[in-house]
């Protein structure tokens, strides 16, 4: 029998972008960089680990703007069409390098551009969530959701009926999905407050994450600490994120994506090459940004920066997942033996980490996995939902109010940068909960305008708005994306309480904000 369990929670998620009104969108590139150079690398990586046999369990959550936008045939056409732009500069590259020390870099960007075309458009025709729910029926990966639109969901809690819209309209965009409910749900930026685990229960759902200290400062010390999850007197379960597993992947001095092999993000042809020859692959106006093409490794904390070399990164992946195994079998022995069952490590990360912004992260998580697998007897790899069906007699606690978020509370979501953005977004959902009430059965275009109006709601209510405002970066487009879905809220609110609706206005707005194309405004009436 194995000594203890290591549980390893991915989650993937990006605010919904999505901009027909212009033939270009910078920020659209966030999902195209994710979709090359993260969501397809854990495909390919999980693809190779069912073809091969391992027996693995690994959690995944998919939030539902991620998942709206992956079925999107617009975001589709335009990633592939970036994609054939990427392919070219790949082709270019490769000529450009020969006979440098660049030259193999440039070949293996070029073999996996063209290895994602094939993934994404052959064998997925275009939809990759078809992916995810083959391996969600393999029975070895779990996929879980989050929230609506991830809504910082405690700061929501002055409206109840807003943060069970949240819960619900998510629910509902997996099950759309997958054909089945998540078995857990992965709080927005695990943050929790005393209630939402009562509506998580009224979705049927069984778990969901907090940082650390949620469960530490819990209502009643937790006997076994963060090894082992405990329940809400709701009945829900809360699984604790271990500090130290956490340590070595995310730490920016001790953390495993800083060694001096691996590949440096932050040097890119997209800034380093001649303006003419990279202008038809950045932005149209001229702007600069990433095109995916590094050929640095990080080789030091200053500016000097050597080639990057493809087998040193390779070898020390494998040996940091050698050494991440190697401390968790240390912490199991240890652990085991003050308590009454086998440890459980949670280990959650953003999916975004590994690929995106380590590039090496895949290769390092399936080493890992494989390792774990054949290499010892200490650990085994688990999912939440099977750790509970084993050991479903656990400690009853209420976890304290937390998050993963700098300093562990509120303040990312809540400070001087994006406390104006509150009283908007409690007025408009208070509106929203009245328009359920006073107009239940509405039909035709009243009841599109409706729904367009909690479409509107749930999209500024996204807490990416909020974290970008407060880490300075992109801080015009999160406010004007703020600004403008609640004034596109207010005109709608406006027209359906003067019965004067603009239809061609009203098609715009289902045009160009289209998420949850299903939605039913009822889910904010009162219960």
């Amino acid at each position: 029998m194995v000594k203890g369990y290591l549980a390893l929670v991915l989650h993937a998620h990006l605010p919904y972008v999505r901009h027909p009104e212009h033939s270009y969108s910078l920020e659209e590139r966030w999902l195209y960089e994710a979709i090359t150079e993260t969501y397809i690398p854990l495909i390919w990586m999980l693809e190779r680990l069912l073809h091969d046999g391992v027996p693995f369990k690994l959690t995944v959550s998919l939030s539902p703007p991620l998942l709206a936008m992956l079925q999107d045939q617009f975001l589709q056409e335009r990633y592939l069409a970036h994609l054939d732009k990427m392919i070219d500069l790949g082709e270019r590259e490769v000529r450009r390098t020969r006979g440098t020390p660049f030259h193999d870099t440039a070949c293996m960007y070029r073999d996996r551009l063209y290895g994602a075309r094939k993934t994404f458009a052959r064998r997925y025709g275009k939809n990759l969530i078809r992916a995810f729910k083959g391996f969600l029926d393999s029975g070895q990966v779990e996929i879980i959701t989050t929230a609506a639109t991830h809504g910082y969901l405690p700061l929501m809690m002055i409206h109840r009926e807003a943060v069970r819209a949240q819960v619900e309209i998510g629910v509902r965009a997996f099950h759309k999905c997958f054909g089945r409910n998540p078995a857990g749900l992965w709080l927005p930026e695990c943050s929790y407050t005393v209630g939402l685990d009562e509506i998580l229960k009224e979705f049927g759902l069984r778990y969901f994450f907090t940082d650390t200290h949620g469960l530490l400062f819990a209502s009643h010390r937790p006997r076994f600490g963060i090894f082992a999850p405990i329940y809400c007197p709701s009945g829900v379960a809360a699984f604790g994120r271990d500090l130290e597993s956490s340590k070595q992947v995310w730490s920016a001095q001790e953390g495993y994506p800083g060694d001096y092999n691996y590949r440096e993000y932050y040097r890119d042809i997209g800034f380093d090459l001649d303006y003419d020859y990279i202008k038809p692959y950045i932005q149209p106006n001229g702007l600069r940004v990433n095109t995916g093409f590094k050929y640095y490794r990080i080789t030091g904390k200053g500016q000097h920066k050597e080639p990057y070399v493809r087998e040193w990164a390779r070898a020390t992946a494998d040996t940091h997942a050698g050494n991440f195994m190697f401390n968790r079998e240390h912490q199991v022995r240890y652990l085991c033996r003050v308590m009454d069952r086998p440890p459980l490590i949670v280990a959650p990360y953003d999916a975004e980490l590994f690929g995106h912004w380590w590039f090496e992260g895949p290769q390092w998580l399936e080493t890992l996995i494989r390792r774990i697998a054949y290499d010892q007897d200490v650990l085994e790899l688990i999912t939440p939902s099977d750790y509970l069906r084993r050991f479903p007699c656990n400690q009853v606690a209420t976890p304290c109010a937390s998050s993963w978020g700098n300093k562990g509370y509120h303040e990312v979501w809540l400070n001087r940068t994006n406390d104006w953005i509150y009283r908007h977004l409690h007025w408009a959902a208070e509106q929203m909960i009245a328009l359920a009430g006073d107009y239940p059965r509405a039909e035709g275009l009243q009841r599109r305008a409706l729904n367009q109006a909690a479409r509107e709601l749930l999209l500024a209510q996204a807490s990416d708005w909020a974290f970008i405002m407060a880490t300075d970066t992109m801080v015009e487009y999160a406010v004007r994306r703020t600004k403008n879905h609640l004034l596109n809220f207010k005109g709608l609110w406006h027209q359906i309480r003067e019965n004067r609706l603009e239809p061609r206005w009203l098609e715009e707005l289902e045009s160009n904000n289209n998420i949850f194309p299903d939605l039913d405004y009822a889910v904010y009436a009162k219960k």
